[in-house]
């Protein structure tokens, strides 16, 4: 058992830093992190080779994907497959998401450097 401490608690970016990915435990088969991107901020992120599941924790905002878009804030769950484009927009409050990949982030291939 392990008790992750902080994971989807929003924390600003470092200076100089649009977003934030801090990846907090990583095993094989998953890894869990938390993404934060403050209110007015750009998501920047690729498409990832793994599945991923994303909790709003705080804030608002909108996820845009190929098939649509929706308004999420504290408490969604949004599954986004692997391949998947997807973003989100329209960041009106500092949001802070608790992220789980399955298998772990970046195990499946190469993912770009500092997207999360």
């Amino acid at each position: 058992m392990q008790i992750i401490k902080g994971a989807g608690q929003w924390a600003p970016p470092a200076a100089g830093a649009a977003n934030d990915w801090v990846e907090q435990l990583k095993v094989p088969d998953l890894s869990v992190g938390t993404y934060c991107v403050p209110a007015g901020g750009v998501d920047t992120q690729s498409p990832h080779t793994e599945d991923e599941i994303y909790v709003v924790t705080a804030g608002r905002a909108r996820i845009t994907t190929p098939s649509g878009d929706e308004e999420v804030g504290p408490g969604a769950v949004i599954f986004v497959p692997a391949g998947e484009e997807h973003r989100f927009t329209d960041i009106t409050e500092d949001l802070a998401l608790l992220v789980v990949f399955g298998p772990a982030y970046g195990s499946r291939g190469a993912t770009p450097a500092g997207d999360q």
